[in-house]
């Protein structure tokens, strides 16, 4: 099985799953914008979310470099987390937590094939997503969480957060924000495959996407 890591680019955007590509929850600004409950939300409906997300991933790989990474098997795209500054994500100023440390740069999310876990790939996507930002001179990742743990929105579960070495930076009963030290990532390098499998059992795997995700689509909820 022939496995990589690419940067996430405008022409993969289209590639993510169904329910992520053309959802704008953290792209867009919190107010008057409708959103469904899984996550997506789009102005125009998902042609006009997908052309939107695809230009604000190319300003900003633009302006700053690459803003996420893909897993790819065999050619077909089964996994991604993306990332960014916090002053090009407008929904981060919506948190009761904000804001991001000025040292950090914001995680968003990742997501990884049902039929892909557990077998060491969510671990070395993440481990790239540090590999990149630690070499551009990135001291931190913060994330907004959500304490609940649900699996069906566009936050990372906070005990998955938590296993993977992230620690409250500052807390709430829904929505803490979580840090993780760049220095501390050789721990964090280890425990995080063990904590993505924990993670298999709940709602994401649920989570229908095309065959997988065909040669060149992948998202979760985005």
């Amino acid at each position: 099985m022939g496995r990589r890591l690419v940067p996430l680019t405008p022409d993969c955007v289209g590639d993510l799953p169904a329910r992520c590509r053309d959802c704008l929850f953290w792209e867009a600004g919190p107010v008057g914008e409708p959103r469904r409950e899984s996550g997506s939300l789009s102005a125009e409906g998902p042609a006009d979310g997908l052309r939107r997300k695809r230009a604000w991933v190319s300003s900003l790989t633009q302006e700053w470099g690459p803003c996420g990474r893909l897993v790819v098997v065999d050619e077909t795209r089964v996994g991604f987390a993306l990332y960014a500054p916090p002053d090009r994500v407008p929904r981060a100023a919506a948190f009761p937590t904000s804001p991001v440390s000025p040292d950090a740069v914001l995680l968003l999310t990742a997501w990884l094939a049902p039929e892909c876990r557990g077998q060491g790939l969510g671990r070395t996507l993440m481990q790239s997503v540090v590999k990149d930002l630690a070499g551009r001179g990135v001291r931190a990742i913060e994330c907004f969480a959500d304490a609940r743990g649900r699996t069906d929105s566009c936050l990372l579960p906070a005990p998955f957060l938590a296993a993977v070495g992230f620690e409250e930076a500052r807390s709430h009963r829904v929505s803490p924000r979580m840090r993780l030290e760049l220095r501390r990532t050789v721990s964090w390098r280890t425990d995080v495959g063990q904590a993505w499998d924990r993670l298999v059992g709940s709602g994401r795997g649920r989570v229908s996407l095309q065959p997988a995700l065909r040669a060149g689509h992948v998202s979760r909820e985005t």
